[in-house]
C-alpha cells in the first residue's frame, strides 16, 4: 500500500553521465576568472604544504650538526633558527592561501548554485501538466534540495580537495625520487594493487551511495504527503500506519547506508594496511641505506614524511572520487529535469494583453486520451460552440470527461485529434500565457497559498492596489468575514488555507477571479461541497462574476445551472444531449431528465 513509484533513474549512472555532467561548466563560465584565482591559491596552498617535509628533514640535519647555531643570516639553512623561521613563514603563507582559496571557492559555488536553483525552478514551473501527473512533489523538492546540496559540497570542498591530492601525489613522488629512487620503488610497489582494488570498491560504493540518495528521496515523499494530508491522517486515525510507513522507509535507508559503511570501512582498512605496511618497509630499507651511507638521516626523515603525505593522498582520493561520482549522479538528475520539454510560455512581469479577445469557444471533433493511458479514450469526437458572454454548463456522471474538457480548454494538454478555437482562431496560434491570462478558474477544491488573504486575492492580479483588492472581495461576498478577522486582509490563511472554512476559501478564490477580470470563466463544481448558507453566498458571488463573460460551468447540483444558455450532457466521453434546461427536460428517458429527477427525489 502506497508503495514508492518506480523511478526512471537506475542505480547505475547512465552511459555518458560524466560527459553530460560537464553541462555544469556553463554556470561556472561567468566566474571563470575568479575560479581561476581560486585554483591558483589552491595550487599555492598545496605547494607550500609540500615544503614542510623537506624543511623538517633539514631541521633534523642541522640539529645534528656542530655548526647548527652558527651565524650566517636568516636564510642560512645550516642555522637551526633560520630553518625554524622559514617553517613558520611557510605555515603562515599556507594559512593565508587556504583562507583565500576557501573564500573564493565558496563565493563562486554559491553564485553558481543560486543560478542553478533559479534555472531549475524556472524550468520546472514551465513544464506541462503531463509532467506533474507523473511526478511526486517530494521527489521534485529532493531534486532542488539534496541534489544541489551535493553539488555544493562538491564545488566547495571535494573538487578542490581532489585537485590538492593530485598535486601532492605528483609533487610528492617527484621529491621521493629526488631523495632516493630505490626507496621510491619500494614505496610505490603496492600502488597498482591499491588502484585496482580502489576501482572495484569505488564502483560498488557509488551504487550504494546513489541507492541511499534515492531512498532518502522516497522518505521525503512520505513525509511530504503525510504533512500535506495531515487532516486525512488524523480523520482516519492512521498515525500508526504513517509512522510505520516512515519507519520502514528510514530503516531501509539505514540498511543501505550501513552496507555502504561496511564497504567503505573495508576499503579504509585495506588502505591502512597496504600503505602503512609499505611505510614500515621503507623505514627498514631506509635504515639499511643510511648505514650504507647512501642517504642522510634528515633526508630519510623527509622521505618518510613525504611518503605519509603521498600515502594519505592516495587513501583520500578513493573517497573523494566516490563523492565526485555522487555529484555526477546529482547533476544527471538535475539535467534530466532540464531536458524535459517545457510549455511554450512567455514569462515576464507584464504579459501581453489580447485587447480584441471576446471569449467565443469552439470544440471541433476533439478526441483525447492522457499520455500515460493511451489505451483509454477520455473524450470522443466532442464538438460544441459558445458565443461570447454565454454560459455553457457541463453535466454528467463521474468519469464522463468533464474535468478533462476543462483541462483542454486551459491547454494543460493538447488534443489527440480535432481543434479548439477561440474567437474563430486555432488555440495553438495564441501565445499560451496570453491565452491563459484571459481565463480564470474557481475549482471545487480551492488551494490557497500559505500567506495572507490579501496576497491570495492579489494572485489574480499581482500588481493590484489595496482598493482593487477590497472591491474584488466585496463583489465576492467575502469582505464581511475578512473584516471580521482581527488582522483583516493581513490574516494568514495557513497551509493550503486551512485556517478558513470551505465557503470562505471559495469566496477568496472568486475574489481572485474577479480581480483578474477574465473573458472566460471556468467553474469546476464550485459549490458542490458547501453547506446551504455558504452555497447561497458563493452562488450569489458567482452570478455577479459570470455576468457579461463566457462561462464554462461543471455542475453537480443541476439546480444551479437552469439559467445556462446551453447544457452539455457528457457520458462515456461523448456529448449525449445538448440544449437548454427546458429543452432537455422534454426528452423522454433523457439522461439529463433522469439526473434531474434523481436529485429532486433526494432533496
Amino acid at each position: 500500500m502506497f508503495a514508492p513509484r518506480q523511478k526512471k533513474e537506475k542505480i547505475k549512472l547512465k552511459k555518458g553521465a560524466w560527459r553530460r555532467s560537464f553541462r555544469i561548466f556553463p554556470y561556472l563560465k561567468p566566474h571563470a576568472f575568479k575560479f581561476g584565482v581560486g585554483l591558483l591559491f589552491l595550487i599555492l596552498s598545496s605547494l607550500t604544504s609540500m615544503v614542510f617535509p623537506g624543511m623538517a628533514g633539514k631541521l633534523v640535519d642541522v640539529s645534528n650538526s656542530p655548526e647548527s647555531n652558527s651565524g650566517g643570516g636568516f636564510l642560512n639553512l645550516d642555522n637551526i633558527n633560520s630553518v625554524a623561521g622559514i617553517l613558520f613563514v611557510v605555515f603562515a603563507l599556507n594559512a593565508l592561501f587556504s583562507f583565500i582559496k576557501i573564500y573564493i571557492f565558496s563565493d563562486v559555488t554559491e553564485r553558481v548554485l543560486a543560478k542553478l536553483r533559479q534555472d531549475t525552478y524556472n524550468h520546472l514551473i514551465r513544464l506541462p501538466m503531463n509532467f506533474y501527473s507523473q511526478q511526486r512533489v517530494g521527489e521534485l523538492n529532493s531534486r532542488l534540495s539534496s541534489d544541489i546540496t551535493t553539488l555544493q559540497e562538491t564545488l566547495t570542498t571535494v573538487l578542490g580537495e581532489l585537485i590538492r591530492q593530485v598535486i601532492i601525489i605528483v609533487v610528492g613522488i617527484s621529491l621521493l625520487v629526488f631523495y632516493s629512487w630505490k626507496l621510491t620503488l619500494i614505496m610505490l610497489a603496492s600502488v597498482p594493487v591499491v588502484v585496482v582494488i580502489a576501482v572495484f570498491f569505488g564502483r560498488f560504493i557509488k551504487k550504494l551511495s546513489k541507492t541511499t540518495q534515492d531512498k532518502i528521496s522516497e522518505s521525503n515523499v512520505i513525509a511530504e504527503e503525510t504533512f500535506t494530508g495531515i487532516s486525512n491522517v488524523k480523520a482516519f486515525a492512521n498515525e500508526f500506519f504513517e509512522t510505520t510507513r516512515y519507519k520502514n522507509s528510514t530503516d531501509s535507508i539505514r540498511k543501505v547506508a550501513m552496507k555502504g559503511a561496511i564497504w567503505r570501512g573495508g576499503f579504509a582498512s585495506f588502505i591502512i594496511f597496504a600503505l602503512f605496511g609499505s611505510i614500515v618497509l621503507v623505514i627498514w630499507q631506509g635504515v639499511l641505506l643510511k648505514e650504507a651511507g647512501e642517504i642522510e638521516i634528515g633526508e630519510l626523515f623527509s622521505f618518510l614524511l613525504y611518503s605519509v603525505f603521498v600515502g594519505a593522498s592516495f587513501g583520500g582520493t578513493a573517497d573523494l572520487f566516490a563523492r565526485l561520482q555522487k555529484a555526477v549522479g546529482s547533476t544527471e538528475h538535475l539535467f534530466d529535469l532540464m531536458d524535459e520539454t517545457p510549455e511554450p510560455l512567455t514569462i515576464d512581469d507584464s504579459p501581453s494583453v489580447l485587447s480584441e479577445f471576446k471569449g467565443a469557444i469552439e470544440f471541433n471533433n476533439i478526441t483525447f486520451h492522457y499520455p500515460t493511458r493511451t489505451n483509454v479514450t477520455v473524450l470522443k469526437s466532442v464538438s460544441f460552440s459558445t458565443n461570447p458572454g454565454e454560459t455553457v454548463a457541463i453535466v454528467g456522471p463521474s468519469g464522463a470527461g468533464k474535468s478533462t474538457l476543462v483541462s483542454l480548454l486551459l491547454r494543460y494538454y493538447e488534443p489527440v485529434s480535432g481543434e479548439i478555437k477561440f474567437d474563430g482562431i486555432n488555440a495553438n496560434q495564441y501565445e499560451l500565457s496570453s491565452l491563459r491570462n484571459q481565463m480564470a478558474i474557481v475549482p471545487q477544491e480551492v488551494i490557497l497559498f500559505g500567506g495572507t488573504i490579501k496576497e491570495n486575492i492579489a494572485y489574480g492580479k499581482t500588481g493590484a492596489t489595496d482598493e482593487e483588492i477590497k472591491a474584488a472581495a466585496e463583489k465576492a461576498n467575502a469582505l464581511q468575514f475578512i473584516e471580521g478577522f482581527p488582522d483583516g486582509f493581513n490574516t494568514v490563511v495557513g497551509e493550503r488555507g486551512i485556517q478558513l472554512s470551505g465557503g470562505q476559501r471559495q469566496r477568496i478564490a472568486i475574489a481572485r477571479a474577479v480581480l483578474k477580470d477574465p473573458k472566460i470563466l471556468i467553474l469546476d463544481e464550485a459549490t458542490s461541497s458547501l453547506d446551504s448558507e455558504s452555497e447561497r453566498l458563493v452562488q450569489d458571488a458567482l452570478d455577479k462574476l459570470m455576468a457579461n463573460r463566457t462561462s464554462i460551468v461543471i455542475a453537480h447540483r443541476l439546480s444551479t445551472i437552469r439559467k445556462a444558455n446551453k447544457i452539455l450532457v457528457l457520458a462515456d466521453g461523448a456529448i449525449k444531449e445538448e440544449g437548454t434546461h427546458e429543452e432537455l427536460m422534454l426528452i423522454d428517458e433523457g439522461l439529463y431528465k433522469n439526473l434531474n429527477s434523481l436529485q429532486t427525489d433526494l432533496q
